[in-house]
């Protein structure tokens, strides 16, 4: 009752004075010190009961507590340690303490000898997989992850609620949607109902790959929902331009008594941000500081100067930096640096560029959106010393890649990309398709520049983009009613961004591409972001 309590000094007291002890009470003593994260006192009372009776004298349930304590610690000496006294007493049959072993070592960083422990077991049970399955998905092992859970499904084991949860982060790192689904569907089967974790993930997944219809209807089917359930679902419709259903949503929870966190009003602000929605962005703002009593963090900062430029307001952007109660970050200034590129106010974007520069003298893309600014405006000058200064440090730009999944298989490209089997009909289908949309208006963009590419590289590369390449190959590779997914590691370039929205109108296909700042869903020409990204 004292260590429930948390009175750790007097519950010592009473087992030391104790005449005689258990072993379950020498177990209850250290693993009251665990829960009370005192895992050098757990160690050093396991030392001395060891001393006291013996290590062949323990009981495997009794050992664990000391693997969590090692854990704890994180020590792999210390884990070492006890392991070699483990394997003295010759437990290892003991799948309970096999896996609190996976999982210290895992939690150790040593995930070679978390699955030596793991395929030394003479029976694996499901929880045996899933200590491994959490070691690699913890380390973001996704490959391993996913072969082991093959692996597992042979095997016969059936997987369980927790097995599911840890394969949805895999499934969405490798953007494995059927396979979510196909697990989803075997525990239904079984009666095994997702609890309010898991549901959460899945909606989390689904958000994350662009299927808002099917987070939807996760969402609204969950017999339970928490706040990370709601606001996993806001931030989806917020990331894919669907503003106005993230405000509905917000809404709705206000209605039904549910207080917001910081996360909350973030996925508010930044579906806002990336609808354009400035009203209901400065509302939620003010709810924030005002109503809720939350003073606003950096990233709520940078979410309503973001929006204050995209609309043009510069001045309000710029004031919301000055009147931060803080030091302001470098995801601010980047915003007003953003701004200032799309409506070309060069002595503002100098000064935020000197800030950003200084915060992060080795983001290349904070050059580059500089350096296009500079040549958008005729400052050729500027520009050049631009160029001059990412030589001067050796920065370079990384080629971007490009990936989409057809049939279950992934196909990347890069920039004139000519190892796909199918390259030739690849870039015949391309230029087919810039020949046709030059007829409805395209241009190709001439003033967005990269700054390690030669000028007269510089057609060439943009032409032969890699997302394009990757929209050619679906657009031979599947049916006329398949939405095309593509992934971007970089930002999509504005001769891209304008290609897309071309094509969508040529072949009435939707296209959803993925880049490193957002989701883009093209459909008839136009675009989610309204060219604001």
């Amino acid at each position: 009752m004292q260590l429930a309590c948390g009175m750790i000094a007097e519950a010592r007291q009473v087992f030391d004075g104790m005449p005689a002890r258990s072993e379950a009470t020498w177990g209850i003593m250290m693993g009251g010190l665990v829960d009370a994260r005192r895992p050098r006192g757990t160690l050093a009372l396991f030392q001395e009961l060891w001393e006291e009776v013996g290590g062949d004298a323990l009981s495997p349930r009794v050992v664990v507590v000391a693997v969590r304590a090692v854990t704890a610690l994180g020590s792999v000496l210390a884990g070492q340690q006890l392991h070699c006294c483990i394997a003295k007493t010759g437990m290892y049959d003991d799948q309970y303490l096999s896996c609190a072993l996976v999982d210290m070592y895992s939690k150790c960083g040593q995930l070679d000898e978390a699955r030596r422990v793991f395929d030394g077991m003479p029976q694996k049970s499901v929880v045996a997989w899933n200590s491994m399955l959490a070691a690699y998905s913890l380390h973001g092992c996704s490959e391993e992850a996913l072969d082991l859970y093959h692996s597992m499904c042979e095997s016969g084991v059936h997987i369980d609620q927790f097995t599911f949860s840890t394969m949805l982060r895999v499934f969405s790192r490798l953007g494995l949607l059927e396979q979510a689904k196909q697990a989803h569907a075997g525990l239904i089967q079984r009666g095994l109902p997702l609890d309010i974790v898991g549901n959460t993930a899945l909606v989390d997944l689904y958000c994350k790959w662009g299927r808002m219809e099917d987070a939807r209807n996760v969402f609204e089917r969950m017999p339970s929902r928490n706040l990370i359930s709601w606001n996993a679902l806001i931030a989806g419709y917020g990331y894919h331009g669907m503003g106005h259903k993230a405000v509905e949503m917000f809404e709705e929870l206000i209605a039904e008594g549910i207080a917001p966190n910081h996360v909350t009003f973030l996925a508010v602000l930044n579906a806002c941000r990336f609808s354009g929605f400035v009203e209901e962005g400065k509302r939620t703002f003010q709810l924030m500081t005002e109503n809720r009593r939350m003073k606003p963090r950096a990233m709520h900062y940078a979410c309503i100067i973001e929006l204050f430029g995209q609309q043009g307001q510069l001045d309000e952007a710029y004031s919301m930096i000055r009147k931060a109660p803080f030091i302001p970050t470098a995801n601010m200034w980047g915003a007003l640096l953003t701004a200032c590129r799309i409506h070309k106010n060069t002595q503002l974007a100098r000064l935020a560029a000197e800030q950003l520069l200084a915060m992060e003298p080795q983001k290349i893309n904070n050059y580059v959106v500089l350096l296009n600014l500079y040549i958008n405006s005729g400052r050729q000058t500027d520009a050049s010393k631009v160029i001059e200064t990412l030589r001067r440090r050796g920065l370079c730009i990384h080629a971007a890649c490009s990936w989409i999944t057809v049939r279950k298989k992934d196909h990347m490209f890069t920039f004139k990309d000519s190892l796909h089997p199918q390259s030739s009909e690849i870039y015949k289908k391309l230029d087919s398709l810039l020949k046709e949309i030059k007829q409805l208006g395209y241009v190709a963009e001439e003033n967005e520049l990269l700054p390690d590419i030669l000028p007269n590289e510089q057609k060439m590369l943009k032409i032969y983009h890699s997302e394009k390449l990757a929209v050619a190959y679906g657009l031979i590779s599947t049916s006329s009613s398949t939405t095309l997914r593509v992934t971007q590691c970089h930002r999509l370039c504005h001769d891209c961004h304008k290609v897309m929205k071309f094509v969508t109108q040529v072949t009435k296909r939707e296209i959803v591409v993925r880049d490193g700042s957002r989701f883009h869903h093209f459909k008839l020409g136009t675009c989610s972001c309204g060219d604001y990204w």
